[in-house]
């Protein structure tokens, strides 16, 4: 599933996006996500893209 685009959703669809796509899947040695997060909550370092700010894309490549 691709992120919704910022100006054809809501702040509520961002957030449940984020919240689906890096979910807790219960096995950290081939999940990854919290590695990529940096120890970071998956809502805290997709903060500015669930508030319209900035893109999926940019925030994702500046976590990389």
């Amino acid at each position: 599933m691709r992120p919704p685009e910022i100006n054809q959703s809501t702040k509520e669809e961002r957030e449940e996006y984020i919240k689906e796509a890096f979910r807790c899947k219960g096995n950290c040695d081939i999940c990854g996500n919290c590695a990529f997060l940096r120890g970071k909550s998956a809502e805290s370092a997709y903060k500015d893209y669930i508030e319209g700010e900035k893109s999926f894309l940019d925030i994702s490549q500046e976590l990389r």
